[in-house]
């Protein structure tokens, strides 16, 4: 039986970022590249954010892409809705299933994996919200720990 990897993926890129953060000036810079060189790139809209429940959409999106593109920012892990599709993203890489490519915008590895107030400060916030449902939050913290220690490209401006 064939591995998952080799079947054929919808997109070739997913992108996974706080829109606040990156939306209107790194994102669409890199979009519009990935684009014009023909690669299809999966980036969320808000159309995709109605209700309290991931869509299973974006987690099939996951899935059926190559390359996830990560653009960790000062407030990425302030949305829970980022730090759910990084559980995926990276539960998709350990299964070789994903190709994990991290952009450290304007923080450092270091901070991603808890080091950064911003992250620190999200992550109690979600540890207090999520307080009956302790794994999420101890899966999203695994989850940043895990892409921090990537090898990726950091960004501070330009």
């Amino acid at each position: 039986m064939a591995s998952s990897s080799k079947l054929k993926k919808t997109y070739d890129i997913f992108l996974s970022f706080r829109g606040v953060d990156v939306r209107n000036n790194f994102l669409s810079h890199l979009y519009k590249a990935l684009d014009q060189n023909g690669i299809y790139t999966f980036r969320d809209s808000e159309e995709l954010r109605k209700g309290d429940q991931i869509s299973m959409a974006l987690m099939e999106a996951i899935k059926e892409s190559c390359i996830a593109i990560i653009i960790f920012s000062e407030n990425y892990a302030s949305s829970w809705w980022c730090l759910e599709e990084l559980a995926k993203i990276m539960e998709c890489n350990e299964q070789n299933d994903l190709t994990v490519l991290p952009v450290f915008y304007k923080v450092e590895p270091r901070e991603v994996r808890g080091g950064r107030k911003s992250y620190q400060t999200a992550l109690a916030k979600h540890e207090y919200k999520f307080r009956k449902d302790s794994e999420k939050v101890k899966r999203w913290k695994e989850a940043l720990v895990k892409a921090g220690n990537l090898s990726g490209w950091h960004l501070n401006d330009g």
